[in-house]
């Protein structure tokens, strides 16, 4: 049974940052790629940012220069650095272990996600 546990969330002011960790279980992490997906309020689920299993990382442009994504092989971890935080990344963050990630660059997730862990930008 694949598991998938968010944490690091948290209420931070704009411009300041936070780290999310994402740890899997019930799956050969090394080989699988990951996503981060994130939701807002009245929104639709978007991605965030995927990494694959040879590390090679995407980023959806809305983040791009500001998030981070690396994986931990020997933890079965996956991290979301996030730096200058907007209020706009307001959103609750999940993790996606498994899915797909096609020539152009497009991570399409697969069935296993997390529970989430919840981001708040705001002064």
């Amino acid at each position: 049974q694949v598991q998938l546990v968010e944490s690091g969330g948290g209420l931070v002011q704009p411009g300041g940052s936070l780290r999310l960790s994402c740890v899997a279980s019930g799956i050969t992490f090394s080989t699988n790629a990951m996503g981060w997906y994130r939701q807002a309020p009245g929104k639709e689920r978007e991605r965030v940012a995927a990494i694959s299993s040879g590390f090679r990382t995407y980023y959806a442009d809305s983040v791009k220069g500001r998030f981070t994504i690396s994986r931990e092989n020997a933890k079965n971890t996956v991290y979301l650095q996030m730096n200058s935080l907007k209020p706009e990344d307001t959103a609750v963050y999940y993790c996606n272990a498994g899915g797909t990630i096609y020539n152009n660059g497009y991570y399409r997730p697969s069935n296993y996600w997390g529970q989430g862990t919840q981001v708040t930008v705001s002064s």
